[in-house]
């Protein structure tokens, strides 16, 4: 009796830690931007990004940009001018780096 429990309890363990998903390309942790809407001033955030998926930030426009980042995440993160992250890497923050307000982006991507 006490070995089927055992071989129960062992195998419902393997069942549980195989079902649990993880997320190994999250950059863990806070990124903060600032972008204008209409004549004022709002933040945002990215919470936990997904690793090597490029983020279109909210709030910037093709007129108006997100702009002075801070990179609160355990990744380094390539912020692009343009959205889609096309062209060139526009900067790369990494973790722990801040750029102030001249530094503007359109989409950010986390390694």
């Amino acid at each position: 009796m006490r070995l089927r429990n055992t071989l129960v309890a062992a195998t419902s363990a393997i069942a549980l830690v195989l079902a649990v998903p993880v997320s190994a390309n999250a950059a863990d942790g806070v990124f903060r931007y600032t972008y204008r809407d209409g004549d004022s001033e709002r933040r945002g955030e990215l919470v936990d990004p997904r690793g090597e998926e490029c983020v279109d930030v909210q709030g910037a426009t093709a007129g108006s940009p997100a702009y002075a980042p801070a990179n609160r995440t355990s990744a380094a993160a390539v912020a692009f001018l343009d959205f889609g992250c096309v062209g060139d890497g526009y900067r790369v923050l990494d973790p722990g780096d801040s750029a102030g307000r001249p530094l503007g982006f359109r989409s950010v991507l986390f390694s």
